[in-house]
């Protein structure tokens, strides 16, 4: 496996600076994608082999200085989760390593949490979706997910396959990665024409691609395309920042029933009792 204490960093750098920077006072072009999701629309749910797919990608390339501290470990066999079986789930949390309150390591167990990010800098992805949600399209309006569907993970997957060869007004020696994706990163100069308007979408970022394609190997054959990887751990990030979704989800549509029912039931009952007085307003 590549050595990636480098990309860590970079990662953590990257990462960052979507949660610190203060939102843009100027309308930044960016491409954001509109990726299909299974878990969208009213009755959308979670795919639990993608959702196993996403946590393998977080584990073997995002927890090396990520954390995941608002999750417990025991939710990866939740039903509308992973799903991992009880013995799986016993034995991923025995691959964690956790501090004790005596401030010795050990074995992680189906209980704990997650572990913090292994870097001050490196922000805790446990909400990262909701927290991107915010975004929702390419004008930061919030119209775009209520009418698309477009938010987190549709950011969160460009962001990941959004690093592209840097335009030709960029100078070789530019600091960072080109991101089509990424709005709040430095720009050089050479690339604002003299009226103040970027010649190209997105943003230098400090975090170099994560995701390089072929990281992983998935068990379950599905191939590990750049985009793959994104989506996968995308959907994972959604469930991470949203687990009970399919709850919620089902509630929202047992309310809607319910108050269809209800309404159609007092419109008869106010047709029947009410309507032959109506009627005799009228006569008068």
């Amino acid at each position: 496996m590549l050595n990636r204490l480098p990309l860590a960093l970079g990662l953590a750098a990257g990462l960052a600076a979507p949660f610190a920077a203060p939102a843009v006072a100027q309308h930044v072009e960016t491409e954001i994608h509109d990726y299909d999701f299974p878990f969208e629309g009213p009755f959308g749910s979670f795919d639990r082999l993608q959702l196993q797919r996403g946590l393998q990608i977080y584990t073997e390339v995002c927890a090396q200085c990520h954390g995941l501290q608002y999750v417990a470990i025991r939710n990866i066999s939740d039903d509308g989760g992973p799903g991992l079986p009880e013995d799986q789930m016993r034995a991923y949390a025995a691959g964690i390593e956790v501090e004790g309150e005596d401030g010795t390591f050990g074995p992680a167990s189906p209980q704990d949490h997650f572990p913090r990010s292994a870097l001050e800098n490196a922000p805790d992805l446990s909400l990262m979706a909701k927290a991107r949600a915010g975004f929702s399209g390419p004008y930061g309006t919030g119209i775009n997910q209520i009418l698309f569907g477009m938010g987190g993970p549709e950011y969160i997957a460009s962001l990941m396959t959004g690093y592209a060869e840097a335009p030709e007004c960029a100078p070789e020696d530019f600091d960072g990665y080109y991101n089509t994706a990424f709005a709040n990163g430095g720009y050089p100069s050479e690339c604002v024409d003299d009226h103040g308007h970027r010649e190209a979408p997105g943003s230098w970022i400090a975090m170099p691609p994560p995701l390089m394609g072929d990281d992983v190997v998935y068990a379950d054959g599905t191939p590990t395309e750049v985009e793959q990887e994104a989506k996968d751990v995308s959907a994972f990030l959604m469930w991470a920042a949203e687990p009970k979704l399919m709850q919620r989800k089902q509630a929202g549509l047992t309310g809607v029933v319910f108050l269809t029912v209800l309404a159609v039931l007092l419109y008869l009952t106010n047709k029947r009792l009410w309507a032959r007085h109506k009627y005799k307003d009228g006569d008068h």
